[in-house]
């Protein structure tokens, strides 16, 4: 598939997908959406890659919301398809089994903090700006907005976002736990690819447990939780690179994971 939309390369394990309509700040239609939706299984089937830069294009915009025009003929039906297939869309990063690391390079607004919401770490540039402003629009987030907001930042402070349709600076957004890290904007994308090789110079199964423990975990309670991460634990230990972790510890060296 050829891409309009997205920009994708890959370089030594790590993938970058980079949403490129900067004349609309990235704003996202429905062709953005199923461009993203195939890259990602392309990633999720690529052994290749091992973690993934998820931007926007130009410097002023992240993702800067949905296609408002497109949202603006939306039928009751129509509108349910197409919240359903972003949802699929930002289901599919969440879980990809492969960390995805969003570097907010301005604008997150919308669907664009939707999608930042979905991936497993988020750093933003010091001039990034973030919010669910669908309340001004007559409209609430489709793409997980009022599901992922209170579980990152709790319920009262994703209430007041989702019904004042406010903006908040990068600086809030550490704050509150939306974001992981601030960076000058000048230094967003070496900070993003240092953390980004930093792991996938990790074991890349014990990476894919480990995020699965955490995402699975979240959605149960405690008692399955601790299950959960039990019998993961036990999985862990079936791993050639278990072994190497260990002994590479005791005879204090440094361990050269084989991704087995």
């Amino acid at each position: 598939m050829r891409y309009e939309n997205i920009l994708y390369e890959v370089k030594d394990r790590l993938a970058t997908v980079t949403v490129n309509r900067p004349k609309v700040l990235n704003a996202l239609n429905d062709k953005t959406i199923g461009e993203l939706l195939d890259v990602f299984h392309k990633i999720a089937h690529d052994d290749g890659v091992g973690a993934v830069i998820l931007t926007g294009g130009g410097e002023k915009s992240f993702i800067a919301g949905a296609d408002i025009n497109e949202i603006s003929q939306k039928t009751p039906d129509t509108a349910k398809k197409m919240a359903l297939k972003g949802q699929m869309c930002l289901n599919l990063i969440e879980n990809l089994g492969k960390p995805v690391i969003a570097a907010i390079n301005g604008f997150a607004l919308g669907g664009g903090c939707e999608i930042a919401m979905a991936c497993t770490i988020r750093y933003a540039a010091d001039t990034a700006r973030l919010g669910q402003p669908e309340i001004n629009l007559g409209i609430i987030p489709g793409y997980g907005g009022t599901q992922r907001l209170p579980r990152l930042v709790g319920k009262g402070l994703a209430h007041e976002l989702v019904l004042t349709g406010d903006m908040i600076d990068a600086q809030e957004a550490y704050r509150i736990g939306l974001v992981n890290k601030i960076v000058p904007a000048e230094s967003l994308t070496a900070e993003v690819e240092k953390l980004a090789r930093k792991i996938l110079s990790k074991s890349a199964p014990i990476v894919k447990i480990s995020l699965e423990a955490v995402n699975r975990g979240m959605e149960v309670g405690l008692p399955e939780g601790l299950n959960l991460e039990a019998n993961l634990f036990g999985l862990a230990c079936a791993t050639e690179d278990m072994k190497e972790g260990t002994g590479a510890f005791l005879a204090k060296r440094k361990p050269n994971f084989n991704n087995r």
